[in-house]
């Protein structure tokens, strides 16, 4: 058979027929072209060209196999396929944004060269000074224990900019647990309500490479301007990378400051406590802590499940409760990875034009179910700092009470996520004897009975751990 761009037309026409209605197959599929043959007639290799590397990697990835099989149905002899990058500018259809997001799902791909080409598709858009996603307000926000206080604290401060004393209000937590998401609420809710306000978004790498331009071309007063005379509210994100520079230090403390003079309200987020971020000024850690700080944790099971849900209803994605439960349990790390794995599943599912059911999701993601696991360690720390007393004082040989209890709950929790034998949790202890630890698990058991604080912080310490080994 005489392998040509006609039959490369008739390949793809076959894929398509067998994906009706799959506009996300059409999308990657379409742009592909025939490029040439080579090799022998015994063993030809049919030369594809497609338009960029990431083109290429989705279509290696993905669709590889599927028109490897639909050429072995049209081609008697054996064959190869290799792709090529050519550089060819597609048309872009209406849907390819969107099916381009749908595509960078996975964290572990190379999503620079996703973003590098999906800025293909808004070169010719004006930069926005107020880049605000609509998409992420209050409603949208799904609370939980783990996220109800700094959500709470967003929206009243929005009800009343620069009113009240949550000036500046500083929101902290690991990666991809919402605090963006608060942060664009909060300029939404803001800009709907106060539409006569100014806003300015922005992350604290982008002031600072703003700072230090106007630094060198001389353009500090149009850089002061532009933040502390033409703005009435400032959302910072990732605020810890402000501690690289002094002089961009200087600009932030002084912008910061001339923000609360004026009764107007700053927001500001970051993956760190003001105390923990490296090299920045005392100055700038007080004023940052003189306002209110508010924490998001990684939320438990049923807040998980609660988020995938609304996730799901979004993308249009059915999924059972085992399903659903599966999926939650095993993204432990953020809610980034809840979602990418949810957008992984949708489009393995559509791709590969599959029911979304039990047996099909735990194969696509077995890669993601590994039990996580702590060390007796990581729970002294997560003691100490639920506490507020230090690891030191956890293994040290005082009796004071505000010690003795956490040391001893400490114990307790070891025992029963670690199993590990009386004596080897009398070492972790300092060199205690193992009827002192037989006493504290006793003791703990009995507070528990009758103290409710105290059940409550063993319930709340489990749930945490529990958080990281899904145990």
């Amino acid at each position: 058979m005489l392998i040509d761009s006609h039959f490369w037309d008739q390949v793809k026409s076959n894929m398509k027929g067998r994906n009706l209605n799959n506009k996300l197959l059409d999308t990657w599929l379409d742009p592909i072209e025939y490029l040439n043959t080579a090799g022998s007639d015994v063993r030809p290799k049919i030369v594809l060209g497609v338009p960029n590397a990431f083109h290429q990697y989705f279509v290696i990835e993905n669709l590889q196999d599927k028109i490897y099989s639909e050429i072995s149905g049209l081609c008697n002899s054996q064959f190869e396929v290799e792709f090529v990058v050519t550089g060819n500018k597609v048309p872009a259809p209406p849907e390819s944004p969107q099916a381009l997001e749908e595509a960078i799902f996975n964290p572990t791909q190379p999503v620079n060269i996703a973003l590098k080409n999906a800025a293909l598709f808004n070169k010719d858009k004006p930069f926005n000074s107020d880049p605000l996603n609509t998409e992420l307000t209050f409603s949208t926000f799904v609370v939980g224990k783990n996220s109800e206080f700094a959500h709470a604290a967003t929206y009243n401060v929005t009800k009343n900019p620069g009113g009240d004393d949550y000036n500046p209000l500083y929101i902290y937590g690991p990666v991809g647990m919402g605090k963006t998401h608060l942060l664009h609420a909060a300029g939404n809710y803001i800009r709907e309500s106060y539409p006569q306000l100014r806003i300015i978004y922005i992350s604290a790498e982008h002031f600072m490479n703003e700072c230090i331009s106007s630094i060198r071309h001389h353009k500090m007063d149009k850089f002061r301007q532009k933040y502390r005379e033409n703005a009435d509210i400032l959302l910072v994100d990732d605020v810890q990378f402000i501690g690289k520079g002094e002089a961009v230090q200087e600009e932030f403390f002084h912008t910061i400051n001339t923000f609360i003079e004026r009764k107007k309200q700053v927001i500001l987020a970051s993956d760190r406590m003001p105390k923990d971020i490296i090299d920045l000024e005392d100055r700038n850690r007080t004023r940052l802590e003189r306002g209110l700080i508010a924490d998001i944790t990684m939320p438990d099971l049923e807040t998980r499940i609660a988020i995938l849900r609304y996730k799901a209803e979004r993308f249009a994605v059915r999924l059972s409760d085992e399903v659903a439960t599966y999926i939650a349990r095993i993204s432990k790390r953020s809610i980034r990875e809840l979602e990418g794995n949810l957008k992984k599943v949708k489009m393995f599912s559509e791709l590969q034009g599959l029911q979304i059911d039990y047996d099909l999701v735990k194969r696509i993601l077995s890669s993601h179910e590994t039990t996580s696991t702590i060390g007796a360690e990581e729970i002294l720390r997560r003691v100490a700092d639920h506490y507020k007393v230090k690891i030191a004082d956890l293994k040290s040989t005082t009796r004071a009470k505000q010690i003795v209890v956490p040391r001893q709950i400490a114990m307790y929790l070891i025992k029963k996520f670690l199993d590990k034998s009386l004596v080897d949790i009398g070492k972790t202890f300092g060199g205690r004897d193992h009827t002192t630890v037989m006493n504290a698990l006793e003791r703990v058991k009995f507070l528990q009975s009758k103290d409710q604080d105290i059940f409550k912080d063993i319930e709340e310490l489990e749930s945490r751990i529990h958080n990281i080994t899904g145990v």
